[in-house]
């Protein structure tokens, strides 16, 4: 289960092509997301998530929008057949840590209903027109992600 505390001591990918987001990911948070947040006119956040296999925090560097007090954020793998590894660990444990801008908190990650989809996906592409383009270089449908934040509550304490 992944919670905000997991931002600093998760792993980036180990992939050589994905290095650069690997380090703009380490920049935001040395920063403490003063540094990063927002590049070209994008807001980026980061995604702390638990792999699903290792148990290992992990951690991406997304895109993302706004709907009420939800963070979107698109699953697109830059248009690949397969969805990205950071999808597939939230499926299997939605609970994620999530830093935006200077603002670090635990949430809660579900896929867009098909209800939500649709204008969800517009927001999106909007914010970020490639994302139209990646549907057409893949047969998969795009997962759209949900992260709610998540209200600390502390235990309550006996009265006696």
């Amino acid at each position: 289960m992944a919670v905000a505390d997991d931002l600093d001591r998760a792993t980036d990918s180990a992939d050589p092509q994905w290095d650069w987001v690997g380090e703009q990911t380490r920049t935001y948070l040395e920063s403490g997301g003063t540094v990063g947040h927002e590049s070209n006119g994008l807001r980026t956040l980061i995604l702390a998530t638990t792999g699903r296999r290792t148990g290992v925090p992990r951690r991406a560097c997304l895109i993302y929008g706004t709907s009420g007090e939800d963070f979107v954020v698109v699953a697109s793998k830059g248009g690949a057949d397969e969805d990205p590894a950071w999808f597939k660990n939230l499926v299997a444990e939605p609970s994620v840590g999530v830093q935006v801008g200077t603002r670090r908190f635990t949430a809660r990650a579900r896929v867009a209903s098909a209800d939500e989809r649709g204008h969800l996906w517009t927001m999106m592409a909007a914010i970020f027109p490639l994302y139209d383009e990646y549907t057409r270089k893949t047969e998969r449908e795009i997962p759209v992600v949900l992260l709610t934040p998540q209200e600390l509550t502390l235990p309550e304490t006996a009265v006696t």
